[in-house]
């Protein structure tokens, strides 16, 4: 099992990096997914855009993307690509920290790759739900002051 947190051409600051591959791989296989190597990649919108166009044809800015690469069922070999610029605007917006908005895409991209969608109202509810259920979870298990932060430039 890898788990690896990367950047592009932006950074963030993760606490207890340890922890968090520990709860993501303990929640994964509860929802009978195996991680063999999962990556996050921290960027900019632009790099996200370029992204988002180049390989899904959408024309606008995002905060996440995720691409499943296994090849055997229950297996993830994945990425996962997070706006760190996006990050920063939704917790504004959501009226919460950087370090839960963080928390909650790093979930969400998980949380794809256990099959959960996002497209219409009621799956985006229940999507929502679980991000909700990881991150008070998480935030349970793990001592305050080694969480994630929030995002910074480099």
């Amino acid at each position: 099992m890898t788990i690896s947190f990367n950047k592009a051409d932006k950074s963030i600051t993760l606490g207890n990096r340890v922890a968090l591959k520990a709860f993501l791989e303990k929640q994964m296989k509860k929802e009978g997914i195996r991680i063999e190597c999962l990556q996050y990649v921290f960027c900019s919108d632009k790099y996200l855009l370029d992204i988002n166009k180049q390989f899904l044809n959408h024309d606008y800015y995002t905060d996440i993307i995720s691409f499943d690469l296994s090849e055997t069922k229950g297996q993830l070999i994945g990425d996962i690509y997070i706006s760190v610029d996006r990050v920063k605007e939704n917790a504004k917006t959501m009226k919460t920290t950087q370090g839960n908005e963080l928390l909650r895409v790093i979930f969400h991209g998980a949380l794809h790759f256990c099959g959960y969608k996002d497209k219409k109202p009621a799956d985006a509810k229940l999507m929502r739900s679980m991000e909700d259920k990881w991150i008070k979870a998480y935030i349970k298990s793990v001592p305050r002051g080694t969480r994630a932060r929030g995002a910074s430039d480099e």
